[in-house]
């Protein structure tokens, strides 16, 4: 198991993003510079009212803004986070499927990881992180999951710039 390292500060920002959001599904992305995250951004879920407190879709546009910005600053999109409002930080079948090009096993963010808010229990919420990959041969029709450790750290790695 790999192992990654985050600031506390982007976990709680992720967990407070989660819990506002509670009972619906929250969406963000993680972004970085140098292989550090230097930054979370909040993206409105745009599923209908009805499927909120289960599935998340990114608001294309803010989505977008945030892609473009990363590209002229030389950031990159170090991660996507989303929450779980009812059950645990592991992503789900739904979760594995939205990490690859609609009806393909091309990875839309190949370099990026997954990361999982659970409000599971609700006074003690869990984040977690993965990779998504694609299966291994072509007979094979499950995703390969990856757990990479969560290292939270106190501080930002300090911005190279």
């Amino acid at each position: 198991m790999a192992s990654l390292e985050i600031a506390r500060q982007f976990v709680d920002e992720m967990i407070a993003h989660a819990q506002q959001d509670d009972p619906n599904e929250c969406c963000g992305i993680l972004i970085g510079e140098n292989g550090a995250v230097i930054e979370t951004r909040r993206v409105t879920n745009i599923v209908d009212e009805k499927n909120k407190p289960f599935r998340y879709q990114m608001a294309p546009l803010e989505y977008a803004s945030i892609d473009e910005e990363c590209s002229a600053n030389g950031w990159t999109l170090w991660g996507f986070y989303h929450s779980h409002t009812r059950s645990q930080a592991y992503p789900s079948k739904t979760d594995q499927n939205l990490a690859f090009w609609p009806g393909t096993k091309d990875p839309i963010w190949p370099d990026s990881y997954y990361l999982l808010v659970s409000l599971e229990n609700k006074d003690e919420p869990v984040v977690r992180a993965y990779t998504i990959s694609p299966p291994d041969a072509d007979t094979d029709d499950d995703f390969l999951v990856e757990e990479h450790e969560l290292r939270v750290i106190e501080s930002p790695v300090p911005n190279s710039a």
